[in-house]
């Protein structure tokens, strides 16, 4: 698979699929600001790659290639377009993150499918990333996609932009999994808000909801245990368009003519307001409707010399709420053109449909007044693509202040659209403005837009991430292999048969999930004995060591294999070392790092406590007690037990600066000694005097011996999962086999 510089992750790719007559599909660019944003960004990268769903539930597209592009399609089921789509980001995100104008809904089984289908992005954009690249998430759909991408890639630069508003404390609280999202999102080198408000809410939360240090726009997030705290910058970057196409198409002729006829189909009215929206509850459209049937019934507006043209794009139509706002909608234009429509002209005239760029340009150019009434709005691109279609000077943009855009667009008549009589009388205040005030405004807008175009800011967001990224410290090396990918079966056995032939080797392995298929319940452990008997013979030959190495303790261990003492036995993931086969130089192996003393022991025995309570608390979770850790098992963990014990226990690591937590599978492993695979791996080939080692490793924890093997090692990833061990095979099943290989080669090379 390729890797790439620059990886986008957003919900949908940037392209639209359409059928062409014989059957084939054609992908098609989708409209956007972020997709116009993006595409100049990617042409200024060696490579560049999107990541996202492909827009139909059901098989994902293989990858391929558009305008440029490497797209990565993301599998979605429908179940998941209900649950993670339109139930948790759009049926709880969505109106909680929009001040609660349509009560948010709270399922857990929601959360579950955001929580999967975030991590099947995150996997995605994770394989596909060069090391040391840089990673940019989009968005409310994937707000936990940051920190997913950190635990598997911390080589690489991560970037994250909320399009939509962050609520304040008071209502991002209502939210029951939100300390999960707010570390999901600090998993982010930069996370980037459309308002300075936005990004306050969000340091607020980080402090008051998770304890962390913030200085301004900084957030401390403290690591995991021992490890170092990283500074995660939260900061404003206004989005926009791309101001320089849509004021180029102003100059069509054709579309000039467009917007002449435009004029003409809606009977030459003297004026034309123009409100451009998706069927949305946050957009303000039963607020402008109101206070424009009130205008007509005042007789404050002669509806046979001025029209409303209400553009309504279908947004979400399977949510409840949103089919029953086109029901209010459509109900309320149609009592007013009832009531108010002359003969032959709409008062209001209404379009439930989408339009393109050139089409939607057309009608800004036709309009004389664009109404912008959203109730809460991240930024609102339509004013600004207003302003941007007209450099003829003419026109007023009426824009709420709940939106982004007001912060930039001070020249445009600002509106409550709460308050029913200020909108009517700014709607009047627009309709008859002079020339002359008009000109002054719309000069003052289009700088403001023009010099601040979507190029400006994707270019500004990119530059701070990159200067983040000169200060982090780099993270462990780039993975080898990705998700099940494995070289050929032939490279292994060559390089096999290579390391077979090495005057003295180090044969070390894991034990659960390579020599012992994992099972629900520890103790009932059954490992392979062709693995054992294969690990026994290998200590028979000349130049060879062998050595489990395990996160269980030392005992468990031991009564699980009943090695002989030819086989060196390392407990605890390094902190207890057996007794050495004879050959091994003991005196290499420093054992003063494992010492325990009084201190250590009153931190550990504070650890059991606190991990009881949360094992208390979560039935089928069950803590181990070793000489120097405590570990949290949660893989028998009734219902969501397992994610919610995980979830409490690193909570608590954060707040543990001298004790080294290892999460694995399905446990959390809290070590008061500084201990690891890696190192202990590296001191065993120390003592063995080892011309090469072999490494066979399933687990998270076994990265540690991976990444430090040297050239001339073997590691060996047993099972599927990105890995920085150069081989893979697939189970206990293949390490039986593959121990059973090198024991033979090796005696026939000796």
């Amino acid at each position: 698979m390729s890797q790439h510089d620059l990886v986008i992750v957003a919900n949908r790719l940037p392209v639209d699929s359409r059928t062409l007559p014989d059957g084939a599909t054609e992908w098609v660019t989708s409209p956007g600001g972020l997709v116009t944003a993006m595409e100049s960004v990617m042409k200024g990268v060696d490579s560049g790659a999107w990541v996202g769903w492909a827009g139909s539930p059901g098989e994902a597209p293989d990858p391929f290639e558009a305008d440029g592009m490497h797209l990565y399609p993301v599998r979605l089921e429908a179940e998941d377009v209900e649950k993670y789509y339109e139930g948790f980001s759009n049926g709880t995100l969505w109106p909680l993150y929009h001040d609660v104008i349509v009560d948010p809904e709270f399922h857990r089984t929601w959360w579950d499918s955001y929580v999967a289908v975030n991590r099947r992005f995150a996997k995605a954009a994770a394989e596909v990333a060069s090391p040391g690249g840089t990673i940019w998430v989009h968005d409310y759909q994937l707000q936990l996609v940051p920190e997913m991408i950190r635990s598997e890639r911390p080589d690489v630069r991560i970037g994250f932009f909320n399009h939509i508003p962050f609520p304040p404390l008071e209502l991002f609280s209502q939210l029951p999994k939100r300390n999960q999202v707010l570390r999901g999102l600090l998993g982010a080198d930069l996370v980037g808000f459309q308002r300075e408000s936005d990004a306050l809410n969000f340091t607020a939360a980080a402090r008051k909801l998770l304890g962390y240090q913030v200085d301004q726009h900084t957030v401390t997030v403290p690591g995991i245990g021992a490890s170092e705290p990283r500074q995660v910058l939260a900061k404003c970057f206004p989005i926009s368009i791309d101001a320089g196409a849509i004021t180029a198409l102003t100059e069509d002729p054709e579309l000039r003519e467009r917007a002449a006829q435009l004029r003409r189909d809606l009977g030459d009215p003297k004026r034309i307001v123009l409100g451009v929206d998706r069927l949305d509850y946050t957009k303000g459209i039963r607020h402008r409707l109101k206070a424009w049937g009130e205008l007509l019934n005042d007789d404050l507006i002669d509806p046979s010399e001025t029209v409303l043209v209400q553009v309504a794009t279908p947004s979400r139509e399977r949510v409840d709420a949103y089919r029953q706002l086109r029901d209010e909608v459509e109900l309320t234009v149609g009592r007013i053109n009832g009531d108010f429509a002359p003969i032959g002209r709409p008062a209001i005239s209404y379009l439930h449909r989408s339009f393109d760029r050139r089409d939607m340009t057309a009608l800004y150019m036709a309009a004389d007044v664009a109404l912008v009434t959203s109730l809460r709005d991240g930024m609102n691109l339509v004013a600004k693509e207003y302003v941007a279609s007209r450099p003829d000077l003419r026109g007023v943009l009426v824009l709420s202040e709940f939106t982004g855009a007001a912060d930039e667009l001070r020249a445009a008549i600002l509106v409550n659209p709460h308050d029913i009589d200020d909108l009517k009388s700014s709607v009047l205040r627009a309709l008859t403005m002079s020339e002359e005030e008009q000109e002054e405004a719309m000069r003052s807008l289009r700088r403001q837009v023009l010099d601040h175009d979507v190029q400006t800011w994707a270019k500004l967001f990119l530059e701070d991430l990159e200067e983040i990224g000169r200060t982090a410290k780099p993270g462990r090396p780039a993975i080898r292999l990705h998700g099940e990918d494995a070289p050929a079966r032939a490279e292994l056995e060559e390089a096999l048969a290579a390391f077979a032939r090495t005057p003295r080797i180090l044969v070390a392995s894991d034990f659960d999930g390579v020599i012992a298929p994992i099972v629900a319940d520890r103790d009932a452990v059954q490992p392979d004995p062709r693995s054992l008997t294969a690990l026994r013979e290998l200590t028979e030959l000349p130049g060879v060591n062998v050595a489990l190495v395990s996160g269980r303790a030392l005992a468990d261990l031991d009564h699980h294999t009943r090695m002989p003492s030819t086989v060196a036995l390392i407990g605890s993931h390094g902190a207890e070392v057996g007794a050495l086969p004879a050959d091994f130089h003991a005196d290499v192996l420093d054992a003063a790092a494992l010492t325990m003393d009084d201190s250590k022991q009153s931190l550990l025995e504070s650890i059991i406590r606190r991990l009881r309570l949360i094992s208390s608390q979560y039935p089928g979770t069950e803590v181990e007690i070793k000489p120097t850790a405590a570990v949290l098992h949660t893989r028998q963990a009734r219902g969501r037990g397992a994610g919610n014990a995980t979830e409490a226990a690193l909570e608590y690591a954060r707040t543990l600066p001298d004790v080294y937590v290892t999460p694995g599978k399905k446990v959390v492993e809290f070590s008061v000694v500084h201990t690891s695979k890696g190192s202990a791996v590296q001191a065993l080939a120390r003592a063995a005097a080892a011309d090469a080692v072999l490494y066979l490793g399933d687990d998270v924890t076994d990265e540690t011996v991976f990444t430090v093997l040297d050239e001339g090692d073997l590691g060996i990833k047993v099972g599927a999962g990105d890995t920085a061990a150069q081989w893979r095979i697939a189970d206990t099943e293949a390490a039986a086999q593959l121990l059973t290989a090198l024991r033979e080669r090796r005696g026939q090379d000796r």
